[in-house]
């Protein structure tokens, strides 16, 4: 009698999980699909069900963790009343992506820390979800450049490579079960709506 194969959803959500985990503390080269069944709890056979190669449960790893947090920021700005501060605005988009950066840690960490440890391959497969976070923040900055809301000598990409190179490297750094993320969002909107120097620019 054929074996049933393994439970399609929970199965490949904890090889999911599992395998952002070790890409996390191993980087690339130290993960293998055996690694990977072994922290399952489960046979290579039974992975190779749900993934052909390791390569491809690093993509989807790669992915979900750039997704969490297109996800979490779109929906903060969609949640802005219309005619909404700029500054609250800003507070959302940075509340949003710290939320989803700092909860979802495994995923988002494996993307920051190893993506340019991978195959070109992986990186080109992960691009496309890369290229369409980094075109809503700049979609938003520039709305806030043209309504004269952010000064027009501030180059939007820049600010948003800023911003985002900062917010990822809380990664290093932050804890939550030691901080508060709102809190950390609200300085950091502060810093950048205000500045962080007492006098003006020269």
């Amino acid at each position: 009698m054929q074996s049933k194969p393994p439970h399609p959803d929970t199965s490949r959500d904890r090889i999911l999980s599992m395998s952002a985990i070790l890409f996390c503390e191993h980087g690339y080269a130290g993960v293998s699909m055996r690694k990977i069944a072994e922290s399952c709890e489960m046979k290579a056979g039974s992975l190779y069900y749900h993934f052909g190669s390791k390569d491809q449960i690093l993509t989807e790893v790669l992915n979900i963790g750039i997704q969490k947090v297109h996800i979490a920021v779109a929906s903060a700005l969609s949640d802005c009343s219309d005619g909404a501060p700029a500054v609250d605005r800003l507070n959302r988009a940075i509340s949003g992506h710290l939320h989803a950066l700092l909860e979802y840690s495994s995923f988002t960490s494996a993307n920051v820390r190893i993506f340019r440890q991978v195959p070109a391959e992986v990186q080109q497969s992960n691009f496309e979800v890369r290229h369409a976070y980094e075109a809503l923040w700049d979609g938003f900055l520039r709305e806030l450049q043209e309504s004269g809301e952010l000064r027009n000598d501030v180059d939007p990409r820049s600010l948003r490579l800023m911003l985002i190179g900062a917010m990822n490297a809380t990664l290093e750094w932050f804890d939550p079960t030691l901080g508060n993320i709102s809190d950390l969002a609200d300085r950091y909107t502060d810093m950048v709506a205000n500045g962080a120097l007492k006098e003006g620019r020269s």
